[in-house]
């Protein structure tokens, strides 16, 4: 059974984006979620219900459920997070050097063909997304 997609499923037909899951060896799930106009207690409570009586009825064993937002730093997943980000200041983590770096701070750009324009101090280097270890935003305070 594969609890990511039944999770990210029972979501979407909530109205909430599942930004990423995480599965413990020692019964520990953590479901981290999201909506355009940002999540609250009662967004997480809402979930937390839905998704206990899912697991109950599917079969999926877990001993803690824990829902929670984002956070400001939040990951960078699907192509669709670059694009929706765009503009916005970002940290990255490649897998693979590029120019003898493996990490980037810069302005999120345009994403075509997988392709990711990251604007470094106001130099543009074009970053492969299959090359990504990890992606977060940078929150400006």
């Amino acid at each position: 059974m594969d609890v990511a997609k039944l999770v990210e499923t029972t979501l979407t037909g909530l109205g909430y984006e599942l930004v990423d899951l995480e599965v413990s060896a020692r019964g520990m799930t953590r479901v981290f979620i999201d909506k355009p106009e940002g999540i609250s207690l009662q967004d997480c409570e809402r979930v937390s219900h839905q998704l206990t009586r899912l697991f109950t009825v599917e079969g999926v064993n877990f001993e803690r459920l824990e829902i929670s937002s984002p956070g400001l730093d939040r990951p960078l997943k699907k192509p669709a997070d670059f694009v929706r980000f765009r503009g916005q200041q970002a940290q990255l983590k490649l897998r693979v050097p590029l120019n003898g770096r493996k990490n980037f701070v810069g302005i999120l750009g345009e994403l075509q063909d997988g392709m990711l324009q990251l604007d470094v101090d106001g130099s543009l280097v074009a970053i492969d997304l299959s090359n990504l270890d990890k992606a977060r935003l940078v929150p400006v305070f």
